[in-house]
């Protein structure tokens, strides 16, 4: 595969984020409906809380996410979007249900396309959907190994030679600030940067309380490189967030987590409870504190989980949790803390 030389390393973009932002799959309908009206409100308290970056994709129900911030938000609000997918109508009877995770979505089906002309077709109907006539941040969702398999391998020549430049004409423009990916895997990432440079990455589940190993390769070389990095997934699907009971398992990564991951979570949840402090908030504040991570995005469906969340940012953690942690084996080694920079 004939693909770009990697790029000299560069000075980082300063992302103006908030450490808090609005993952926005969750009012896309994802795994549950949510009626129109909590979402809005949903936005509106985040709004008003000062929380004023959100996070969508045309795959969070085929479209719903992307309307109904379009339908909301103010032209201040900072938002990122992302490409690789073209929506294709179908009938409505079609679209009832469950698909592709989201309940009761748009009628249209997701089909992947990281093509120049896909790409481009698939910020303009972004934009139109959002209501506006820039994006902060756009991203190319989903490429990876796990997601494509064997198809791994045309999908990222086909993003690095045909999307990839389309991201860099549409910032050239000025219609987009910053390019990037939004991935579940961040060996992806690390393939895409082997090619092509890259202002952010947003990388769901992969640098949490619970799973570290980001830590490794993929953040020391988003350092060198000067990417900037959003954390998504913070509670990875849930595990760090739920209170188990014998009717509802932990889940994690989308599924019913393993004995592994409940008994590192209930690891977790005791230092947690040693301190008095909610195990959630050490798991929002977590990945805070990487000098890397621009924002971190739990997905929020409602008021109550926006309020929840402001709260457990603003949680004052004490050092000692931190260092009964990493005491207890729960945290990588290299893993920077929030009690070794300011309080948010």
């Amino acid at each position: 595969m004939t693909l770009h030389p990697a790029p000299l390393a560069r000075p980082e973009l300063t992302l103006d984020l908030p450490v808090l932002g609005f993952g926005a799959a969750a009012i896309g309908n994802l795994y549950a409906a949510v009626e129109e009206g909590v979402a809005a409100r949903a936005v509106e308290a985040a709004l008003a809380a000062g929380v004023d970056y959100f996070d969508t994709a045309p795959h969070y129900g085929f479209g719903l996410s992307e309307r109904r911030l379009g339908a909301v938000l103010p032209a201040t609000a900072r938002i990122s979007t992302k490409v690789g997918r073209r929506l294709v109508p179908v009938s409505e009877a079609l679209s009832r249900g469950e698909r592709h995770g989201f309940v009761d979505a748009e009628p249209f089906e997701p089909h992947f396309d990281y093509s120049y002309g896909g790409v481009m077709a698939s910020f303009e109907a972004s934009l139109e959907r959002l209501n506006r006539d820039r994006i902060d941040l756009l991203m190319a969702h989903d490429l990876g190994r796990e997601t494509h398999g064997d198809e791994h391998p045309y999908r990222l020549k086909e993003f690095v030679e045909g999307g990839y430049r389309a991201l860099t004409v549409l910032k050239s423009e000025g219609r987009i600030g910053a390019i990037g990916l939004g991935v579940n895997e961040w060996q992806a990432a690390v393939a895409v940067l082997d090619h092509v440079d890259l202002d952010v990455v947003l990388l769901a589940g992969r640098y949490t309380l619970l799973e570290q190993t980001a830590l490794d390769s993929f953040l020391p070389l988003c350092a060198r490189r000067g990417v900037r990095v959003i954390v998504g997934g913070p509670f990875n699907s849930g595990a760090l967030v739920e209170r188990p009971d014998a009717s509802r398992p932990l889940h994690y990564n989308y599924a019913p987590a393993s004995q592994e991951i409940c008994t590192r979570v209930a690891a977790l949840q005791s230092v947690c409870d040693d301190h008095g402090v909610p195990l959630p908030a050490a798991a929002l504040q977590f990945p805070m504190a990487h000098a890397q991570v621009a924002s971190v995005i739990p997905g929020l469906a409602d008021p109550g989980q926006v309020d929840d969340a402001v709260r457990w940012r603003d949680t004052i953690l004490p050092a000692a949790l931190w260092r009964d942690l990493r005491m207890a084996g729960l945290l990588h080694p290299d893993a920077p803390t929030p009690d070794e920079r300011p309080h948010p």
